[in-house]
């Protein structure tokens, strides 16, 4: 791997957190703007300001007179860069890409008077900047456009097969490739295995196959997370960056979480308590095995939410505009499985309860909320699977929120790994990922147990 400038920005930076994010920033830009390499790959923590980064970089290649193209994996993913990119600069054309399906983009991007949408990319040539999805740009004919862009920005790489990389490469000379390696792997419906190890291994992330191929190219990291409190960014950072560490952009005491209506000495009260002081707080089952949907994990997990909106909970940070109330869109539940996620969701309407988000980890990831309540994908479970186990699902499920993050589970967890050794096969050619989903779950295990409260 190429020792990249941002890293070594980050430690001439000392313990300013913002001077630090500047050098990582400042190198990538060289590289992107002024390098020779055809690629550019920046690695970003959780809340790093990864869309911050490719906003800037597409403002200043459209400012040096450079075509750009932006590949985002979702529908949603590009409304929302475009959004970005109108309002942080509103006189800058962008094209929007969509489908010919009804309502294909976000109507809401009508109101900015730079921003054209169309199905049709010929209709886009004028514009400095084009942005749609990988499948989309997938099926842009090479006659549609004159010439290969100059220049493109990958968006949420790691979540980009290599496949579908494959498929829009021809369209661009140049690009910057941005994505958390912490998250999720690509998905895939069929079955990968009789390509593990294979350098064109169509499901691999586009990252993977990159570098497989090109393993000079100039490699950067963003150091600092904004979003995780001080709280939040060590465990994450140790239990899934042990090689690519970050730190917070808060120190300790620059976020608080407060109750403007006292605990009633309920389990549920003195765990949110306990994650309004720590950040970190585990609601503790009895053990026992259970059915996925367990009834009273997702009726622990609804109390706690009511509970938290109940209390009338205030936040104040970094930003100094003072306390805020703690509102239902500020709130997030993640589960592992969709079942799950709609047994809380129907727990939550019987107590009133609206406008809080509900959703599995694949979902949830990208966003981010000011306190997060999670049901352990493990909880209950008479065995530790693969899925499980996934390191990226437990990574986005631990690292969504700005000030405290509670953990519902059943006791048995740490006698269930003890139990399910991980014991994947070693694929040759695959480099095997560390730490595995069975060290990251003792990490934060470790970590819930200092703040676990028996329910």
């Amino acid at each position: 791997m190429t020792v990249s400038a941002s890293v070594t920005g980050a430690r001439t930076a000392g313990d300013d957190p913002g001077a630090a994010a500047s050098a990582a920033t400042a190198a990538i830009l060289a590289d992107t703007l002024h390098g020779r390499e055809r690629g550019v790959v920046v690695d970003s923590p959780p809340g790093a300001g990864k869309s911050t980064l490719v906003v800037r970089a597409a403002r200043e290649l459209a400012a040096a007179g450079r075509p750009l193209m932006i590949v985002a994996q979702t529908n949603a993913q590009v409304d929302d860069l475009v959004d970005r990119l109108a309002v942080a600069d509103p006189d800058l054309p962008v094209g929007r890409l969509h489908s010919s399906d009804p309502a294909a983009y976000d109507a809401a991007l009508d109101r900015h008077p730079a921003v054209r949408a169309s199905a049709k990319i010929a209709d886009l040539a004028e514009q400095a900047v084009v942005v749609s999805t990988a499948a989309k740009w997938a099926h842009v004919q090479g006659g549609a456009v004159a010439e290969p862009w100059q220049h493109a920005i990958v968006d949420e790489a790691y979540q980009m097969r290599s496949d579908a990389l494959l498929a829009v490469a021809r369209l661009f000379e140049r690009a910057l490739f941005v994505g958390d390696p912490g998250q999720l792997d690509p998905f895939s419906q069929v079955g990968t295995e009789q390509w593990a190890g294979l350098s064109y291994d169509p499901s691999a992330s586009a990252v993977s196959a990159l570098l497989a191929h090109h393993p000079g190219l100039p490699q950067h990291r963003l150091p600092v997370s904004w979003r995780l409190p001080a709280s939040a960014a060590p465990l994450v950072s140790s239990a899934f960056y042990p090689y690519t560490p970050f730190r917070s952009g808060t120190g300790p005491g620059d976020r608080r979480l407060a109750f403007g209506v006292r605990g009633d000495g309920s389990a549920v009260d003195r765990v949110l308590d306990t994650a309004a002081d720590a950040g970190w707080g585990l609601l503790e089952l009895p053990a026992r095995h259970t059915p996925r949907t367990d009834p009273e994990a997702v009726a622990a997990v609804a109390a706690v939410v009511h509970r938290l909106l109940e209390r009338a909970g205030l936040t104040a940070d970094e930003r100094g505009t003072g306390p805020a109330p703690l509102t239902a869109d500020r709130v997030a539940v993640g589960t592992a499985h969709r079942d799950q996620a709609a047994a809380v969701r129907t727990a939550l309407a019987g107590r009133g309860v609206e406008g809080v988000t509900v959703d599995t980890a694949n979902r949830l990831q990208g966003r981010e909320y000011d306190v997060t309540v999670v049901l352990h994908p493990l909880s209950g479970r008479p065995d530790a699977t693969a899925f499980h186990l996934e390191t990226g699902r437990l990574c986005v499920l631990a690292s969504r929120h700005r000030h405290a993050c509670v953990v519902v589970c059943r006791a048995g967890v740490a006698e269930l790994l003890d139990e399910h050794p991980s014991a994947e096969p070693v694929q040759l050619g695959v480099d095997v990922r560390f730490p595995d989903g069975w060290a990251a779950q003792q990490a934060v295990l470790a970590e819930l147990s200092a703040h676990r409260v028996p329910a």
